[in-house]
């Protein structure tokens, strides 16, 4: 019984194999297994293998691809009725007017500034660059008879930058934005390593963002600034706040971002008039693996919004700080402002160290989401020859001074758009998906329904195979033994068999 049960099984199994070989949609597969002669057999062997191999390859590569995670750039311009005009930040290359001075300032400042030597003796350099008109400055030099002030009550760098500083009232001879007359009113003082300096439509202290509803001259910023060359500190040795410029800083930068004046902005020279075309540009980089940006909130006390100049001073902050107990100026926090002396011989050098050498304390990624202004700059001489004299009678100041301190700054949008530059995923799971299905169908005429022919094929086997070894390995199997015997003793062949058949339809029955 179990012979004829296993040839009927295997028949059976034959019988579907042909079936699914002559009805599935896999291309080739009824070429190879039913009928012909053995030459074509084995052509079409060949050649199913063939494209099966070229499958493989072109389906791994682009698998691979997938994996390498591309991308690319997409740029695109968006006009816009109205646009947020940016912040402005202006600082003078000076950083302190010496005609403020007080001899207790000179000797708080006096070796942060390279005056002194270590025995508090003004050095020869310096003496020698304290010449007239500098006379006054020098008549308070001498320190034979001066009590020094008590070292808590020494200013702080803070307190010394903002009197000593240059002041915007004194500065800024004429503003307008978009045809209206503005102010020192108009921009907010903030401090930078530039010392003393101010942002106009900076939206501190809730005053409400300027917008701009057209472009081109004349509808954005416009400054008239007297940088007060003659008054600069007098340069007598090479120091991190000697300057050898005259003019002024200036960064254009989103209301969200701090000022990194000293390393992102730009110059701005007297006796020009300097016109600064803007355009608004809003980039979109990808997370990893497709980019290198920060998805992630700014973990920081002093900032909310995260951008690299954020980081940048937010680190720098921790690192000051942490190693000398005091901030800089333009540093936020609670922490006690550095006094002069601590800048001499603390924060200047360990900031130089940190920018210059340390590269991996700070090490701030790119956002995901930025926003920058590009720039055109274009210049023209002021004042003109016809204009010097006006101008001179205007601000009652000599022609010469007109030329060395004047200058003039146009800030406006070239434009009423702005471009967007985003990072785009370059292949994803759907392409993937369409390629391999594509090659399938090019080299095998597969598609996912042949896939699913196959899964329910498989299926099945393994559900005969299942089945079979059920009914072998059945308790009945027993009595069918049993019955046979007591058959052939009894009976002869023709009772054996019609018993057996019996059995078998109730074997059948009980499953």
């Amino acid at each position: 019984w179990r012979q004829m049960k296993g040839e009927e099984e295997e028949d059976e199994q034959k019988r579907a194999n042909q079936l699914f070989l002559k009805h599935t949609t896999l291309h080739g597969l009824r070429h190879i297994f039913l009928g012909g002669s053995y030459p074509r057999r084995v052509a079409w062997l060949l050649a199913f293998l063939a494209a099966l191999a070229l499958l493989f390859t072109w389906s791994s590569n682009r698998v691979r691809y997938l994996l390498s995670s591309p991308a690319y750039t997409k740029a695109h311009m968006v006009y816009a009725k109205r646009l947020v005009f940016p912040a402005v930040t202006i600082c003078n290359q000076n950083l302190l007017l010496p005609r403020r001075m007080k001899k207790t300032d000179i000797f708080s400042a006096g070796r942060w500034l390279g005056l002194f030597g270590r025995n508090w003796q003004i050095t020869p350099a310096a003496r020698d660059a304290l010449t007239p008109p500098w006379s006054p400055l020098s008549r308070i030099l001498d320190f034979d008879h001066f009590l020094p002030p008590p070292r808590e009550s020494q200013p702080s760098m803070r307190q010394l930058l903002d009197r000593l500083g240059h002041q915007l009232e004194e500065m800024l001879l004429f503003c307008r934005y978009q045809g209206e007359l503005c102010g020192p009113r108009n921009f907010s003082t903030i401090f930078t390593r530039y010392g003393k300096c101010y942002t106009f439509n900076s939206g501190q202290d809730g005053r409400p963002l300027l917008v701009t509803m057209k472009g081109g001259m004349g509808n954005g910023l416009e400054l008239m600034l007297d940088i007060q060359q003659d008054e600069y500190l007098p340069v007598w040795g090479e120091t991190d706040e000697t300057s050898f410029e005259a003019g002024i800083k200036v960064q254009i930068h989103t209301q969200d971002e701090p000022p990194f004046i000293d390393q992102l902005g730009f110059g701005v020279a007297p006796g020009f008039q300097t016109f600064v075309s803007c355009q608004e540009q809003r980039l979109m980089y990808l997370p990893p693996p497709w980019g290198d940006c920060k998805a992630t909130p700014m973990d920081s006390d002093f900032f909310s919004t995260y951008s690299i100049t954020a980081c940048r001073i937010d680190c720098e902050t921790r690192y000051l700080v942490e190693n000398c107990n005091c901030r800089m100026v333009h540093m936020p926090g609670d922490a006690p402002y550095c006094t002069p002396e601590q800048y001499k011989e603390c924060a200047d050098p360990a900031l130089d160290f940190l920018v210059e050498r340390d590269n991996d304390y700070c090490v701030c990624e790119t956002p995901c989401n930025l926003t920058r202004y590009g720039k055109e700059m274009s210049f023209v001489k002021i004042p003109s020859k016809a204009s010097a004299k006006y101008l001179a009678k205007k601000f009652n100041k000599t022609e010469q001074y007109i030329a060395d301190n004047i200058l003039v700054l146009d800030i406006f949008f070239e434009a009423l758009n702005y471009e967007t530059i985003e990072q785009k995923k370059a292949y994803e799971l759907a392409g993937l998906l369409g390629d391999i299905g594509g090659q399938m169908g090019l080299f095998i005429g597969a598609s996912i329904l042949t896939v699913l022919e196959l899964f329910d094929y498989l299926y099945e086997v393994k559900k005969n195979l299942f089945y079979s070894k059920a009914v072998y390995f059945s308790p009945t199997d027993n009595l069918v033994k049993h019955s046979e015997h007591l058959s052939a003793g009894l009976l002869g062949r023709r009772v054996v068999l019609k018993h057996t058949y019996l059995l078998r339809q109730i074997i059948c029955a009980e499953v």
